[in-house]
């Protein structure tokens, strides 16, 4: 007997660097406003910060793994890790014709100068030693790298600024004066990473605060007759590694493992291909690091403090205002909990605010009847209005449950602050064990009703209890007081509490203990909804698809005759279009304004859709690590609702990419459509038209007495 084929993907980090590809395109792209652009560039920046000190970092310890233990893992590190770097290299010299090719061009014709500081008049450079001596130089603390210093500890993510000085040749004792210098750049200190240059007319100047240092350096080091001044950037390993860790104090495990990552091991230096060797060769030596952790970059480096660009007054360089729009169900003012009750109403993030979620729990703090509040909290706002809702309801005397995740990335120091202060104020604050990670977005009201009965509240969402990526991230909120899905709600609360009772659900999809067995029995359905010559498909909205169980069922559905369409965002390893066991499979990507976070899961079921909104990407840690939600619409309209908004991205012309990152084009003739904008522009509308909807419903006329 045969051994069955490999099954075909594509390796989770190469795809990754496809999708970091798109956020370049659209830096490239002349549609999206100028200093947007920039923005994005900012964005893939920070990206490859991202994934350098969490992805590339992993396969170098996977790499310095025992040959045996990577024969067990099933990972080939070494090929993996070299086809990765020539991606990044071939990205990043890509990003570097966009910035001088397209951007500073562009800039220039719309009269912003980002200008070099040998590209500075002799007036500008008088204005910048002046703006040096008096804002920079006090902020300065350069460091000799001498036989004095025996380790140079860099900092991660940080921009420093090395010195090569040097006299000439002594006659008499022979020797050259050289010596090598360090500092950070001080951008926080400075209150930015830019200074803007006094404008002349319609002309409008910026210079890099490395550039104002480097005029300023001769100043700095009279004594030398050439200063060289060059930038390096250290990107540190930050992958925490609690999944490893299975016993002991979560709290202390984190805590020191934040100590720990800004002393992780360099994943990446990032260094100026014009640095002299001399200094090249002194920071390897102090640091310790080697060359295969040398990455050759440009002469600045941080591009993420693009983010910080100087604003200018001309709305066409920014994307139109998008205020975030009424809710045509919810109350602007009065009761939330009292229209909850009535039925269930859909947020659809950030087309509408997600002030109505902090409504709701500020509502729930001060309502007498009110006796019990439980909420997961995964990424909460540096000034979380939700944490202080929680808070306040503690001091009202309400059961606060707070189900607070300790590994999300790069926000761990952040939930730690928020939830001493919960438990300072009373609240039952519940950290999950080391091997499991809750993402589910949940929140649950109890609340006594009239007639002394318990009636629950919910909110489930795809989208955090954070304000400030709300205005951001595109995501689906569901209000509800649906006894059916609140008390399955009640159930997972209990599991997260005692992490001992597996909940009995019907309508709720919850890993890790349902959720992929319940999507592969959907599946299935489709699959023998096909053998019966019924209509069959799957439309899957997720930011990533990288589960090999998952694709492979996917590759089953497909050779059975069932249509899958996938939308991913990000990461895809399913390889669509196949002949003999892809052909029915296709996929796009949507790269836009906003961020598409949403997930969605649409089945055809026999004529009977099915549609599922939920926290979680098709990915192994979702499905078998992580408490995840998905949950059903069951309100007839609300499902059309988020299909017809499905549909549009379905049929995105002018933002979706396919697999091979070519973007989807309308048809001759035709206009193109861009359906985060068009998704705003509908539900601008909905109010309008459910109103015209209910009147179109005529009452009966009362007979005139």
């Amino acid at each position: 007997m045969s051994s069955p084929a490999p099954l075909q993907t594509l390796s989770r980090d190469l795809s990754w660097l496809r999708f970091n590809a798109r956020v370049l395109q659209e830096a490239q792209s002349p549609d999206v406003p100028l200093l947007e652009r920039l923005k994005f560039l900012a964005i893939f920046s920070s990206n490859l910060d991202e994934f350098f000190k969490v992805r590339v970092a992993t396969l170098r310890r996977l790499v310095k793994l025992k040959k045996k233990t990577r024969a067990k893992l099933n990972e080939r590190p070494k090929r993996e890790l070299r086809k990765v770097l020539e991606e990044v290299s071939r990205q990043q010299e890509e990003f570097g014709v966009t910035f001088r090719e397209q951007l500073l061009p562009e800039l220039h014709r719309n009269h912003i100068h980002l200008l070099s500081d040998a590209e500075l008049t002799d007036k500008q450079r008088e204005w910048a030693k002046h703006y040096f001596q008096q804002k920079v130089r006090d902020l300065l603390s350069p460091v000799v790298l001498d036989d004095t210093l025996h380790h140079l500890f860099l900092k991660d993510q940080t921009v420093y600024l090395t010195f090569f000085l040097s006299q000439p040749r002594d006659p008499e004792a022979g020797l050259a004066d050289e010596r090598v210098l360090i500092m950070e750049l001080p951008t926080k200190r400075h209150g930015g990473r830019f200074v803007r240059l006094p404008d002349e007319g319609q002309e409008r100047y910026v210079l890099f605060l490395d550039d104002v240092i480097r005029i300023g350096a001769a100043e700095l080091f009279p004594g030398y007759e050439q200063v060289a001044v060059n930038a390096i950037k250290l990107s540190r390993d930050a992958e925490l590694d609690i999944e490893e860790e299975v016993s002991g104090d979560l709290m202390e495990i984190i805590r020191s493992s934040l100590a720990k990552r800004a002393t992780g091991f360099p994943a990446r230096l990032l260094f100026d291909p014009e640095m002299p060797q001399e200094t090249l060769q002194a920071i390897k030596q102090k640091t310790g690091i080697t060359d295969e952790e040398l990455v050759e970059g440009g002469r600045y480096h941080n591009f993420r403090d693009f983010f910080g660009f100087p604003e200018f007054d001309e709305p066409s360089f920014y994307y139109p205002a998008r205020p975030a729009l009424p809710h045509p169900t919810l109350p602007r003012t009065g009761s939330l909990l009292a229209a909850v009750g009535q039925r269930d109403h859909l947020l659809h993030l950030p087309y509408q605010s997600f002030d109505y979620v902090t409504r709701l729990l500020r509502e729930a703090a001060t309502d007498p009847r009110v006796s019990a509040i439980s909420i997961t909290l995964y990424r909460v706002a540096s000034k979380s209005a939700v944490v202080k809702a929680l808070l306040k309801a503690a001091k009202h005397g309400k059961q606060v449950t707070a189900i607070v995740e300790l590994k999300a990335r790069f926000d761990e120091e952040s939930n730690l602050f928020w939830a001493d202060k919960l438990q300072r104020a009373g609240a039952n604050v519940i950290f999950t064990p080391p091997e499991l990670k809750v993402h589910s977005k949940l929140l649950l009201i109890a609340r006594r009703e009239d007639d002394e009965s318990t009636r629950r509240y919910g909110y489930f969402s795809t989208g955090n209890f954070n304000e400030s990526t709300s205005e951001l991230y595109t995501d689906h909120g569901l209000f509800t007081a649906n006894e059916q899905l609140t008390r399955e709600s009640e159930a997972v609360f209990d599991y997260l509490r005692d992490q001992q009772t597996v909940p009995e659900l019907e309508h709720l999809l919850v890993a890790p203990f349902g959720l992929r067995s319940g999507l592969n029995a959907l599946i299935d359905y489709e699959i023998k909804q096909v053998h019966k010559g019924n209509e069959a498909y799957i439309l899957l909205k997720v930011n990533s698809v990288e589960d090999r169980g998952m694709i492979a069922k996917l590759y089953e559905a497909s050779a059975a005759g069932v249509r899958v369409e996938l939308l991913v965002r990000g990461i895809g390893c399913l390889v669509p279009g196949q002949p003999g066991f892809s052909e029915n499979i296709t996929q796009h990507g949507l790269i836009d304004r906003f961020l598409e976070h949403s997930r969605v899961y649409v089945f055809a079921h026999g004529g009977e859709e099915k549609v599922f909104v939920s926290s979680a990407d098709w990915m192994t840690r979702n499905l078998d690590r992580r408490v995840e939600v998905a949950f059903p619409i069951l309100d007839e309209a609300l499902r059309a609702e988020v299909r017809f908004l499905l549909d549009l991205q379905r049929h995105d012309t002018v933002k979706a990419r396919d697999f091979d990152n070519n973007y989807l084009l309308p048809e001759d003739g035709k206009k193109g459509l861009q359906a985060q904008e068009a998704t705003y522009a509908w539900l601008k509308g909905l109010k309008r038209r459910q109103r015209d909807a209910a009147a179109k419903v005529k009452p009966e006329k009362k007979q005139k007495i």
